[in-house]
């Protein structure tokens, strides 16, 4: 048992007879009234979002999970095949258990989190940045850059990203998972 002292995000906590990962959170300490934690919580089995908060000191169950690292191989429509790096073992995930499928390319390594007691999978946690080629973008309009302007630009994995004028069909940028946007354009190595 964990108290909301332990809150953090990623953590996962069994929460009205289902599992959920905790995606935000706030502490709270209001000048009058006591301290309380602002949550939203992922549900492992069906992906929907909610908010709850939970007053200071509140105990929470948590759940022990395992880390492993997969590589993504395909998707066949709502399902997603992974790889286990370690001991090639193939896994089968249906969609509602990753944040940003989107943004998911063949070959990328993700971090998969498993309940220890009975070994089923729970979420799968993206790297923190990806790296897309442009596949498409209109051309940037000149003398249209007074202000931060972007355009809509369409990345290999089929995601529609905002993008500023200067990128064009072909460039490589680098897209934060988090929230699908883009950080800057990829260096070449």
């Amino acid at each position: 048992m964990a108290n909301t002292s332990d809150i953090r995000k990623g953590l996962c906590i069994r929460h009205n007879n289902d599992i959920y990962k905790i995606v935000e959170f706030l502490h709270v300490k209001p000048g009058k009234g006591p301290a309380f934690v602002r949550t939203k919580l992922k549900s492992i089995t069906t992906g929907k979002v909610i908010d709850n908060t939970f007053s200071a000191g509140h105990k929470i169950d948590d759940v022990r999970v395992e880390t492993r690292s997969y590589q993504f191989l395909y998707s066949d429509g709502q399902t997603y095949h992974f790889m286990n790096t370690d001991d090639y073992n193939q896994i089968a995930l249906q969609e509602s258990a990753l944040d940003t499928p989107e943004l998911l390319k063949e070959g990328e390594v993700v971090t998969i989190m498993f309940n220890t007691e009975d070994s089923m999978p729970l979420s799968v946690d993206m790297p923190a940045s990806v790296v897309l080629e442009v596949t498409e973008a209109e051309p940037g309009v000149k003398g249209n850059t007074a202000t931060n302007a972007t355009k809509v630009a369409v990345v290999e994995t089929g995601a529609r990203i905002n993008v500023p004028l200067f990128i064009n069909e072909g460039d490589k940028i680098k897209v934060d998972t988090s929230n699908g946007s883009y950080m800057e354009r990829a260096k070449d190595s």
